[in-house]
């Protein structure tokens, strides 16, 4: 059942994201920034880790569990350091997933020529 979860809540939060930029007509990069703050808020307020617990990838394979490990890292790194953590929170849970984005963007433009 976790599987049927998994799809709908992914598939919604994706068709949330269409709808920005097919209705509201926002462009792709404000749809994602919307989305980031929105995981973010989730976040802040405490719904998205139960949503995590309840659909499992469907929550954290979307752009909005980044903003989510944002602010995660950034609430757990107050707690522990103080103010200066929630600077240097951010970092410690976000910090594979941005190398890893940086190194693969490169390895795919040796790769792939774009088309001028």
């Amino acid at each position: 059942m976790i599987f049927v979860w998994a799809f709908l809540v992914g598939g919604l939060i994706c068709v949330i994201g269409q709808l920005m930029m097919d209705v509201i007509k926002l462009t792709p990069a404000h749809t994602m920034s919307t989305l980031v703050v929105a995981g973010a808020i989730a976040d802040a307020v405490g719904i998205y880790d139960p949503l995590i617990k309840f659909a499992g990838a469907g929550a954290s394979i979307p752009i909005t569990s980044f903003g989510n490990s944002l602010v995660h890292g950034a609430l757990i790194e107050l707690e522990q350091v103080g103010w200066i953590g929630v600077v240097t929170g951010i970092f410690n849970i976000t910090s594979a997933g941005i190398s890893s984005a940086i190194v693969f963007s490169f390895l795919a433009a040796l790769v792939v020529r774009p088309k001028g």
